[in-house]
């Protein structure tokens, strides 16, 4: 079950990049807070898959799940239950308001999650010349 798959840890690096450029670098309405979350979907799910051969859908299912969970936890104010309310770190890495936009975000992600493996993205980068 363990074992380590490269293409699975490149999409991570790659989309944990684009997560950090637009975390630097955008400020908008649009792209940081819901292209963002979207991506966040994506990157639990090929960091799991980076390590584990977990069946595909097994691996989104769990990564949107843990997404909603956070969300959900924003709603009760988590941040500041943990007493993390000053720590600006706390509350970018779990966030602290909710929102249902995040939650569609979320789901838009395993959606394309999804269709990517449906369609088998991988197939593009390793297509075997005669």
């Amino acid at each position: 079950m363990f074992r380590f798959y490269k293409k699975y840890f490149a999409l991570t690096i790659l989309v944990f990049l684009i997560e950090v450029c637009i975390a630097m670098y955008i400020d908008d309405a649009i792209i940081r807070p819901y292209f963002g979350d979207t991506l966040v979907v994506l990157l639990l799910y090929y960091g799991v898959r980076s390590f584990f051969g977990i069946h595909p859908k097994t691996v989104a299912i769990g990564a949107l799940l843990f997404c909603y969970l956070v969300e959900i936890m924003q709603y009760f104010q988590i941040v500041t239950i943990l007493g993390l309310q000053e720590s600006k770190l706390a509350r970018i890495i779990i966030g602290s308001s909710f929102s249902w936009f995040d939650m569609i975000a979320y789901t838009l992600g395993f959606i394309l999650i999804l269709w990517l493996e449906k369609i088998n993205v991988f197939s593009m980068f390793s297509a075997k010349h005669s």
